[in-house]
């Protein structure tokens, strides 16, 4: 197929702050460079270019709240003398509280890692689309509605990254072109900037032909549910930041939950659970729903109403699963390659620093005209010597300290704040692996009924009402984007050892066991016009036979306020 080429100098893949934070960088650069620099020495018309796959930047954010507003500041120093800056509220009133089933007790001090007082709430999708705009004014040309669905190699080089190929728009279901047919755009770049959120589908090309990937600890995730509640006028208490730990969680399963206030009489409350659960009936939205009915969250939250949801994983493998982060002409920032502190839970300054960095080396690369593996390795010395290893090095054994559950992993994990993680890695397994058969955990027993609560349709929502609120569309003849490698595993070995537990652990209701008339048995449908591209499926599925790609550019879910 004969497709339209288009040269660029640098291409970001992703509109996270990651990439945004990337592309404002290094338009800085540029710039400075070029007021200076003799004639024949500037960076002449720079093409830069950035990619994303939601129908615009923001539309599949759903990550973060409290912002730590370090690299922000080194990036836009005047940034909270902005008035079009997206803030909700900043941090007034923080506390930790551990739940049991009935009732909650408050921690005694909040951890010093964990104190956010005056730190800015935001809406992360709204602050990625203030980033775009900046971005735009400087000169980076922004295609939301695009999806990177291959690698382009050199033909003279087959292990050099020279660009990304778009997706195809108008296939239906059956791979034929529609009468709206459009074909997928090659980008050409001298270098490509992968940061595509947990799970890239881009870097895993990546991995699996150059195995950046082969030397670190493996990526592992925790799935977030999150829902924002318009409450009373009034009766938001402003600034309001509430973690919490323990119920509705096992003392196994590692993961935690929160509630923070926004503007407008808005509150928002998460849930995040380790996809290494033991449990196969793990199921993130069903426990959000237990979380809001605990009696602490209901006082928090009296009268709300659920007016969005959404879901997505996040990496919380820390500096333990970074991979090499560069190969010939391709580096990899943000999420895609594990930058976010699992001791503090937070990722999007470390994710922006990635970026600058990223930037900077692009920057050299550009001036010297050499975007080799030897130059691109430059990254990777930025990101030693600057604070995001300092911040992330001390936290590299947080994940494998709650591999023994919640209690001695709170006691490690401590010992390790006090006197350090120590100089080894302690490694770990791939999420998938921490599943256990059904007769491990429930024994003889079908997996637990879920009839305890109520929905009521407002306060407490099923799960397909929850995706409807998500705003997720996919035209449903096309492609399905989740596919399953052998659907015969489905109705027999996955039924008979985990009890099909991606009915449960999808938090979108996308796989379904449907009974087949025709044989009397029950297999496999998938909704996969529900999908949130959270990715959760592709990550803890125990046969490894699930695989996200990505659907026709523009879809999915809108978040637009999570």
């Amino acid at each position: 197929m004969e497709r339209e080429t288009m040269p660029v100098d640098v291409l970001f893949v992703g509109g996270g702050p990651a990439c945004l934070a990337g592309a404002i960088h290094l338009m800085d650069l540029i710039g400075k460079h070029n007021e200076t620099a003799p004639e024949d020495q500037k960076i002449q018309e720079p093409m830069i270019a950035l990619i994303d796959k939601g129908s615009e930047i923001g539309a599949h954010a759903i990550s973060g709240a409290v912002l730590d507003p370090k690299a922000l500041a080194e990036l836009i120093p005047d940034w909270d003398q902005r008035e079009d800056f997206p803030l909700e509220r900043r941090v007034e009133k923080e506390s930790m509280q551990f739940l049991t089933k009935g009732s909650a007790f408050p921690a005694p001090i909040m951890p010093p890692f964990m104190q956010d007082h005056g730190l800015p709430i935001i809406s992360i999708a709204r602050f990625q689309k203030w980033l775009a705009g900046i971005a735009e004014e400087k000169g980076v040309m922004i295609f939301p509605g695009f999806a990177g669905v291959d690698i382009i190699w050199d033909e003279s080089d087959p292990q050099r990254v020279a660009g990304v190929r778009t997706g195809d728009k108008g296939i239906d279901a059956h791979g034929e072109q529609k009468s709206n047919f459009e074909p997928g755009m090659n980008l050409e770049a001298k270098v490509t900037i992968l940061g595509e959120g947990p799970r890239g589908h881009l870097v895993r090309v990546v991995n699996e032909k150059l195995g950046l990937d082969k030397d670190s600890q493996p990526q592992v995730y925790e799935i977030g549910c999150k829902e924002v509640l318009e409450l009373p006028p009034g009766s938001v208490t402003k600034g309001e930041v509430t973690l919490m730990a323990g119920f509705p969680l096992d003392m196994d399963t590692f993961g935690g939950s929160f509630i923070y206030t926004m503007e407008g009489d808005k509150a928002c409350i998460g849930l995040l659970v380790a996809l290494d659960a033991k449990d196969p009936a793990m199921d993130c939205h069903y426990l959000l729903q237990k979380l809001k009915d605990h009696p602490f969250v209901r006082g928090k939250l009296k009268g709300g109403k659920v007016v969005k949801y959404g879901a997505k994983t996040v990496t919380v493998g820390g500096w333990a699963s970074i991979p090499k982060l560069y190969g010939a002409g391709v580096m990899v920032v943000g999420d895609s390659a594990s930058f976010l502190n699992p001791m503090r839970i937070k990722g999007i300054h470390l994710s922006m620093k990635s970026g600058m960095l990223a930037a900077e080396t692009a920057f050299e690369a550009l001036k010297s005209g050499d975007s080799s593996e030897k130059a691109l390795a430059a990254f990777k010395e930025k990101i030693d010597q600057s604070w995001v290893k300092a911040e992330m090095e001390p936290a590299k054994n947080w994940h494998a300290a709650f591999k023994s559950g919640f209690i001695p992993g709170s006691f490690k994990a401590g010992m390790q704040y006090l006197f350090g993680p120590g100089r080894d890695i302690t490694p770990f397994s791939p999420d998938f692996k921490g599943m256990q058969k059904a007769a491990a955990v429930h024994g003889s027993h079908p997996f637990p009924a879920r009839d305890d609560l109520t929905y009521d349709g407002q306060y407490l929502i099923d799960k397909l009402t929850d995706v409807f609120m998500s705003g997720t569309k996919h035209d449903e003849h096309q492609p399905c984007h989740l596919i399953i490698q052998d659907t015969e595993i489905c109705a027999t070995r996955c039924k008979e050892e985990y009890g099909n537990p991606c009915e449960r652990f999808c938090p979108a209701q996308v796989y379904n066991m449907v009974e087949n008339e025709a044989t009397g048995r029950k297999e496999m449908r998938v909704d996969f016009s529900n999908c949130v591209h959270c990715k959760t499926c592709d990550i803890r599925d125990p046969y490894q036979i699930i695989r996200w790609v990505p659907p026709e550019g523009g879809q999915g879910p809108e978040y637009g306020i999570l």
